[in-house]
């Protein structure tokens, strides 16, 4: 059975990927770090592999190659045909923050498929994602908090939700989530395009 992608294989995975994305794209190092506000030499340690980077320098490198972060984590192959695709959880690509232990699990079972993707992110206590940069416009989120307490940051303004409590975003703004609490915070999210 296939284990979660974690540690250097995500790391290898994610680089690669970066590396296929900026060349398709015709960039250099230095023009995606200028893009991205991510040194050239840490885009070169993520590319072969070396280090893994933050949810905030990934999701940089990702809106700068205007991909989204699944496209770089790599999941599941589409479904080509059928009527139903199944991922196991054991199957999951799972993004871990080397530095503050976030959690983001992949659950959507075809990804690229539709206009939508679900993932589940895991905050440990204590932590936050920083502010994120701004999704292209049209991106929207939805999320639910499935257990702990969550703060939304959106633009200048912060929510905050409890285990239950839902939230509907306009992604086109910077954003962050935090968890402020001394207990674990579990929520989905599901992250739609426009198209």
């Amino acid at each position: 059975m296939a284990e979660p992608q974690h540690g250097d294989d995500l790391a290898g995975a994610f680089g690669a990927n970066v590396r296929r994305c900026r060349e398709e794209a015709g960039l250099t190092l230095e023009q995606l770090s200028t893009q991205s506000s991510v040194s050239r030499a840490m885009l070169s340690k993520v590319e072969r592999g070396e280090k893994s980077p933050t949810i905030g320098v990934a999701s940089r490198i990702a809106h700068a190659l205007d991909a989204s972060l699944s496209d770089l984590i790599g999941g599941p192959a589409a479904a080509a045909s059928g009527v139903a695709v199944v991922m196991r959880e054991n199957e999951r690509p799972v993004f871990r923050d080397p530095e503050t232990g976030f959690e983001r699990h992949m659950v959507s079972a075809a990804p690229g498929v539709g206009r939508g993707e679900m993932i589940v992110h895991y905050l440990p206590a204590q932590v936050s994602t920083g502010l994120l940069p701004a999704n292209p416009p049209g991106t929207e989120k939805q999320l639910v908090v499935l257990d702990g307490t969550l703060t939304v940051l959106i633009g200048g303004i912060s929510e905050t939700l409890n285990a239950g409590d839902s939230l509907f975003l306009q992604a086109d703004v910077d954003h962050g989530f935090a968890n402020r609490t001394n207990a674990p915070c579990e929520y989905i999210m599901v992250i739609s395009r426009r198209m």
